[in-house]
């Protein structure tokens, strides 16, 4: 199921208003993917499907056992090399663990914003199943909706109050500019406070902090950034669907 993710906390978050993750469908086309990586994958196609009740316990164990934190999304207008947060355990263990099965292979960024974010991890092409199930937020406040951050999906608070994530959506954000104001409205607005060193990398990178502690950051792009912005720039339709289907695969890779 594809979902959307929005906010309402400023003015050019309210396009998106009335999408927040909704499942929908679209055409699609077919394309090719590019960008070979150092591979550390378990055998494709094998997932078991998890559930409400048994998701917190899998991912905790996997993750005990599965330390990775670097993956390549890789596309046809090439790749994106990810961090994924290791104080973010549950979210980072079920990407990598939805990596090394294949299920993100046969995905693609179904959603692109101009100026806010590229969101993927879902196809109407999709043959495996991860099952029904959401990941508890970790909200840290070390992470921020900064400019490249990586983040996942979730349902709107009136049917999801706890804010639990999608199980496979993820976005990257692209984000605009800031200013100190902007970012001192955020801060009352959502009870928090930046430090000195977040209130400059806005100022430098731009980014959403309407989504701060709304939405799970759980890694940001290292590279290929130049990459998600070609992402961006692709045509879409009134649903911000790009008229040309962007696959994607992604790969765990050695640090």
């Amino acid at each position: 199921m594809k979902q959307h993710f929005f906010s309402i906390s400023n003015l050019r978050s309210l396009v998106l208003a009335g999408c927040l993750l909704t499942a929908v469908s679209c055409n699609q086309t077919s394309d090719g993917t590019t960008g070979e990586t150092n591979e550390v994958a378990e055998e494709s196609g094998q997932l078991e499907p998890l559930t409400t009740e048994n998701a917190v316990e899998v991912l905790t164990a996997y993750e005990q056992q599965n330390q990775d934190s670097l993956a390549v999304i890789s596309t046809r207008h090439g790749d994106i090399k990810v961090r994924l947060y290791k104080d973010t355990p549950l979210h980072r263990a079920n990407f990598v663990r939805l990596t090394k099965a294949g299920f993100y292979n046969e995905g693609e960024f179904y959603r692109v914003v101009k100026d806010f974010a590229v969101q993927g991890g879902d196809s109407d092409e999709r043959e495996m199943s991860q099952g029904a199930y959401k990941i508890p937020q970790e909200f840290n406040p070390n992470y921020i909706h900064k400019r490249g951050a990586l983040a996942m999906a979730r349902y709107g608070d009136e049917r999801n109050p706890d804010k639990e994530s999608s199980s496979h959506n993820f976005y990257i954000v692209t984000g605009q500019s800031v200013t100190e104001e902007e970012l001192r409205a955020f801060e009352a607005q959502h009870e928090m406070e930046y430090t000195p060193e977040q209130i400059q990398t806005y100022l430098e990178l731009g980014g959403e902090p309407g989504l701060d502690t709304e939405y799970t950051v759980f890694g940001e792009v290292v590279e290929g950034m130049d990459v998600v912005e070609q992402i961006e720039q692709e045509p879409v339709d009134g649903s911000s669907w790009p008229r040309q289907i962007v696959k994607h695969t992604v790969k765990i890779v050695n640090e």
